[in-house]
């Protein structure tokens, strides 16, 4: 059975910084793309950051320089640094494994910035 379990989200104030876990188990997690999306209120889920089986990297425009995101295979674990945090950047965070014909989901975990 895969399991997607997001982790770390909650409150922060405007500038602050939180780091999304995402821990995976039923896949061969090295053979995947690891994707953070999000979806806030009334908006549609967008990919926000992604990491390839050779951890090449790709970002939406609006949070480059600031989220970093990384995995570490041997745990397999994929992480999002979220740094300089705006209002914006509010939304239910949702992990993703995807491979051709294979996507897979958690749960979501919130993230509110607010002061």
């Amino acid at each position: 059975q895969v399991q997607l379990v997001e982790s770390g989200g909650g409150l922060v104030q405007p500038g602050g910084s939180l780091r999304l876990s995402c821990a995976a188990s039923g896949i061969i997690f090295n053979i995947y793309t690891m994707v953070w999306y999000r979806q806030a209120p009334g908006k549609q889920r967008e990919l926000v950051a992604a990491i390839t089986p050779g951890s090449s990297t790709n970002y939406i425009s609006s949070v480059k320089g600031r989220f970093t995101i990384s995995r570490d295979n041997a745990k397999n674990m994929v992480y999002l640094q979220m740094n300089s945090l705006k209002p914006e950047d509010m939304a239910v965070y949702y992990c993703n494994a995807h491979k051709s014909r294979a996507d897979y989901w958690g749960q979501g975990t919130q993230v509110t910035v607010s002061s």
